[in-house]
């Protein structure tokens, strides 16, 4: 398979992590479309990249995982729905090598995330961000919501590089 069509599937996945996030802070929805096309776009990259067949199954068990996951903090009211779809998503691209960095980067990022809101909420901060646009208002509404997307983007994209699919690329270089 050509290297450059490889590159592209490779780069779909920071792109529609990066669409998320951004999707999730404007609006606080990540759209189905996203998740989906992550979901459809794996195996292609996967094979463009030659990762063997028992490495895409433990990748896809992986986003089993995620789901389950997700579902859980999302019936614990932690996560959004969206939120979840997107973790189960993001984990197959991910796989087992870069698991560990990007729940820890998620984590923190989520930590780091809630710390940035509660300023951005707090009474001399969000009246001033009342005046710039409706979704940056919204975001410094008390009582918002909290777009963790955002936090779960940044997780994936700095563990992506670790990532079994993104190294087949990264050492063809």
């Amino acid at each position: 398979m050509p290297h450059l069509l490889q590159l592209v599937l490779i780069l779909a996945f920071p792109a529609l992590m990066i669409v998320a996030a951004l999707r999730d802070c404007s609006t606080f929805t990540i759209p189905n479309w996203i998740s989906l096309a992550l979901l459809g776009l794996f195996p292609l990259a996967a094979f463009a990249v030659g990762l063997p067949l028992p490495a895409i199954g433990l990748a896809l068990l992986l986003g089993v995982g995620g789901l389950l996951v997700g579902m859980g903090m999302f019936a614990a009211g932690w996560i959004g729905g969206g939120d979840a779809k997107i973790l189960a998503a993001a984990t197959p691209w991910l796989g087992l090598a870069a698991l560990g960095p990007f729940l820890v980067v998620t984590a923190v990022a989520g930590g780091g995330l809630a710390v940035f809101l509660l300023f951005m909420r707090s009474g001399q901060i969000s009246p001033l961000l009342a005046q710039g646009p409706t979704w940056l208002a919204r975001l410094a509404t008390r009582g918002e919501n909290v777009p963790y997307g955002v936090a779960i983007a940044v997780g994936a994209l700095s563990a992506f590089p670790a990532s079994d699919i993104a190294q087949r690329v990264l050492v063809g270089f």
